[in-house]
């Protein structure tokens, strides 16, 4: 590609010499070099525009009056700025981050931005800024596939698409063109945006193809020398010009004075500069490609988009990036280079070297930047204007002194250089991969998607505080011993399904392409799910998913809304993975032991585990003669980060399944033990505190076997409140006494066993007759009560939960034999109850380790129908999790290998 075409424009040229031979508007390079303002013409005829280096202009009604808000050196450089870049208008700002804020205060709360994936570091720092402090909503999308954008434009409050193409630092191509005609066609106010920064308007100018306003960072290509910090901003539209060049007068971030004579001096050779620049990075592109290393460059025949890329620039530009395979291998070789200059930054004479995630882009947490696909070991290179044979010899002799080639004889006998680690899809996956936890090392999306996962979470006691808790009031609550199951297995036919087996063992399965994503907003990765629900969503699944059937089963409704919300909420990169979901659980469902919750834990896990939302540790390593393994079962294998991320996407899935959760389930399911809650907005202080104390304790839970509906249980609470609030105030003031007394009970270590357990019996009695009161109990709840306190057990038993039915726990002290405990059992089943004697402050979330396990899990081509067993020699753990009885399932998941614990 050649920079020689005709630059159309319509601004002054100098007069013909003659009528008989009009002149030809001029090329780009003609323009650069040639500094004409008819409407500023120097009184001296001064070859070069002066510096107006004053603060002030003497004088009333003139043209200039103070520096801030406009000076004859800038007025120069911003005609200058606007005739090279096909603009009506230009803007010289302090720096590249300076124009683009004055873009985005353009917006206001409740807007909503449409970014790419791919951004310079301080462009994803600014916006995360405003998503959190601007109350501005910011999508986060692939931008080179442009049927991406589609489900995140709303014509009402869509302001504003912000573009890079070539991206940096991966030097994606992106169809400026066509994504300006779908935002225009869809979104007619919104403004699009482009940072041409890589490109110059030499090689690129968006305003030629759709966009509302362009911004460089001039302190790159347009300078030149990196002699000078400045930001361009160049847009055609009057109303656009007008807000932003009030913005800048009222903040007063113009370009100095100067500083525009050195802008306005480095463009001259901007043209020249560029095309010695780019013409070296093929050269350096080539060499590279031809090593063996994946090289990012326009300019290769086989970049992605490279067609589009030569539809709307005139060049390839000169930045390039590769990656080696390994971070410290890239490491090595930037600090090898010589000629090469360690820094951030592009666009100088100078060639400059640098590892975009520990520089310009480490303000990225590690997490976002590997699910982006934005590699560890990226090496991102800046070609200047020196001799392009010794840039070549400077990167070759860091190559070799970092030992990422070496020098062999070939098949001629001429010694060449040839890579000496593994092509890409080896080694360098593992850079890939590694995300914030320690540099593990992770699992592809293909390679999660095409494996089965198996996940579990503990059930849930809530002691003291149920219904309080949803009103403020502090919960004491604890895991119990009892979990919840969830398999995935792939299908690979396009299909996703659900298989509830404790829900009459119900199946249901959609095309995963008919699913209605026309009504989805994804979260981004990185990104938290909102407050509140998207409840268009929830209506196109409840209205366009489910059959009549599926509707006229409650529980499993409720269910299949919450997994295909968060299947479909999940999904990026357009991955819909196709595979069976199949959960079970030891705990009795609907009993108000959390089972929803547990469920609500397995499901996210699964999906955020099928997405590579989430990514296991490394295997810790093993005992050698210098260091010692300590082995914890699996215990706290699962870090917090990602327990908490699990956390988040659990508490969403409760919601669906009960409007109003109070977060206290989830919570426990995924990081287990014992813990108070305390929900926020009430004026107390809000979170989780571990509570310790609770493993030498032992409960029994029985199951009433009454369905509840606890919906209807915490809005008639709601209600009673709102008529009688002083009444109902009063009973959750005593419930938070009693919390708080159990929770200094429970850590006291001075205090006596036997105190404990008469101080715990005392408080469940008292905190059920406050549940009483608040109308919540039920008979059945009532006669387990009164059947464990009546002699010779005469034990304290309260309803957990949201009652109405439920469950029952009760204290066991250590007094009571264990005669009299299988007596006082059999005498509840007896009545038709179901116990189940339990400890509780187990672990939480666990994950079955996909390291060295005992039997390797079945990846097979094709998925059989449901019902079927496998062809392959592996047995499904689908099948088998299906057909175990219930009292078999937890000894036979123990049995598959090692476990992750939270």
């Amino acid at each position: 590609m050649t920079s020689t075409k005709m630059f159309e424009q319509d601004l002054p040229t100098p007069e013909p010499e003659t009528p008989c031979r009009p002149r030809q508007p001029y090329r780009f390079s003609t323009l650069c070099a040639t500094v004409e303002n008819p409407s500023q013409k120097d009184q001296f005829g001064s070859s070069s525009v002066p510096i107006y280096q004053t603060a002030t202009f003497k004088g009333v009604g003139g043209q200039y009056d103070y520096t801030r808000s406009g000076n004859p050196t800038r007025s120069h450089l911003e005609h200058h700025l606007a005739k090279i870049s096909s603009a009506t208008h230009a803007f010289a700002v302090s720096s590249g981050m300076a124009a683009l804020d004055t873009i985005l205060r353009m917006l206001k709360p409740g807007d909503e931005v449409i970014a790419g994936d791919d951004l310079y570091g301080g462009t994803n720092r600014i916006l995360t800024y405003l998503k959190t402090h601007g109350g501005v909503a910011v999508h986060h999308v692939d931008t080179t596939k442009p049927d991406t954008l589609l489900p995140y434009i709303n014509p009402e409050k869509t302001a504003m698409v912000l573009l890079e193409s070539p991206t940096n630092p991966l030097l994606k191509i992106v169809d400026l063109a066509r994504i300006a005609a779908d935002i225009k066609e869809r979104a007619p106010n919104a403004v699009i945006v482009v940072d041409n920064t890589m490109m110059s308007p030499y090689l690129q100018r968006p305003l030629e193809h759709g966009a509302d306003i362009v911004y460089d960072s001039a302190t790159k290509y347009l300078s030149g020398h990196h002699d000078l910090m400045a930001g361009v901003i160049t847009c055609n539209r009057d109303d656009l010009a007008k807000q932003m060049g009030f913005i800048i007068n009222a903040a007063g971030n113009a370009l100095t004075p100067f500083d525009c004579f050195l802008l306005l001096r480095g463009s001259k050779t901007l043209a020249i500069r560029m095309d010695r620049q780019q013409a070296t990075s093929m050269l350096v592109a080539q060499m590279l490609d031809r090593l063996g290393f994946k090289v990012h460059y326009p300019g290769l025949a086989e970049h992605p988009n490279r067609d589009v890329h030569e539809r709307i620039a005139d060049g390839y530009g000169a930045v390039l990036s590769f990656t080696t395979g390994d971070k410290a291998l890239s490491e090595r070789i930037v600090g090898a280079t010589r000629l090469w200059g360690i820094s951030v930054s592009f666009g100088c004479v100078n060639s400059l070297i640098s590892m975009p995630c520990v520089m310009s882009h480490a303000s990225i947490d590690p997490a976002t930047r590997a699910a982006r696909g934005l590699p560890e070991d990226l090496i991102r290179l800046c070609v200047g204007i020196e001799d392009p044979a010794d840039l070549l010899d400077d990167l070759e002799r860091a190559l070799l002194e970092a030992g990422a080639i070496t020098l062999t004889a070939g098949g001629d006998s001429h010694q060449r250089y040839v890579r000496t680690i593994p092509s890409e899809g080896t080694a360098i996956s593992r850079a890939v991969q590694k995300l914030a936890f320690n540099e593990s090392v992770g699992y592809t999306t293909e390679c999660n998607e095409d494996r089965e996962w198996f996940v579990s979470a503990p059930g849930k006691v809530i002691l003291f505080g149920e219904h309080a808790v949803v009103h403020g009031v502090t919960a004491v609550a604890a895991s119990v011993d009892l979990r919840c199951y969830g398999v995935t297995t792939p299908r690979h036919d396009g299909k996703v399904s659900v298989h509830f087996i404790d829900i009459d063992s119900f199946r249901q399965e959609w095309e995963a392409d008919e699913l209605p994503w026309d009504a989805v907003t994804p979260v981004r990765v990185g990104d938290f799910h909102s407050d509140t629900l998207d409840h268009k969503l929830v209506d196109a699944i409840t209205t366009r998913a489910l059959s009549p059937e599926v509707l006229a089963k409650p529980s499993a409704r409720q269910a299949c809304i919450a997994f295909l919300y968060m299947y479909m909420i999940m999904a990026h990169g357009g991955n819909r993975p196709s595979f069976n979901f199949s959960a079970r659980a030891t705990l009795p469902v609907g009993a108000g032991l959390g089972s929803s919750a547990s469920f609500s834990v397995c499901a996210a896990t699964a999906l955020l585990l099928l997405y590579s939302r989430i990514q296991l540790p490394a295997q810790p390593a093993p005992t050698t003669h210098g260091h010692v393994h300590v082995s914890h079962g699996g215990r706290r294998a699962i870090p917090p980060a990602l327990a908490e991320e699990v956390n988040r996407w659990a508490f969403v899935s409760e919601k669906i399944l009960h409007g109003n959760p109070s977060g206290v389930d989830n919570s426990v399911a995924v990081f287990g033990g014992a813990l108070s809650y305390t929900r926020p907005g009430f004026g107390r202080k809000a979170g989780m505190i571990p509570i310790q104390g609770f493993k030498s304790l032992k409960f029994l839970l029985t199951d009433s076997r009454v369905p509840r509906n606890t919906k209807q249980l915490v809005a008639g609470v709601a209600a009673t409140k709102e008529q009688e609030p002083e009444f109902v105030n009063g009973l959750l003031s005593a419930i938070q006494d009693i919390s708080d007394e159990a929770q200094r009970a429970l850590a006291d270590p001075q205090l006596s066993r036997q105190t404990l357990l008469s101080a715990l019996s005392a408080l469940i009695d008292e905190n059920h007759d406050h549940l009483v009161k608040l109308g919540v109990s039920h008979p059945s709840l009532e006669s387990i009560r009164s059947k464990t306190a009546s002699p010779p057990y005469t034990l304290s038993t309260k309803l957990t939960g949201a009652g109405g039915g439920g469950c029952a726990v009760t204290l066991i002290p250590d007094d009571l034999s264990e005669f009299n405990l299988r007596e006082l059992m059999a005498a509840l089943s007896g009545d038709g109850f179901v116990p189940y004697l339990t400890s509780v402050g187990g672990s939480g979330l666990g994950i079955l380790s996909p390291y060295n396990q005992p039997q390797p899990l079945a990846t097979p081509p094709e998925t059989p129908h449901e019902g079927e067993a496998g062809t392959g020699a592996v047995e499904l753990l689908r099948d088998t999790f299906a057909g175990k009885a219930t009292a078999d399932l937890s000894a036979w998941a123990d049995s598959l290998g090692r476990w992750l614990f939270v």
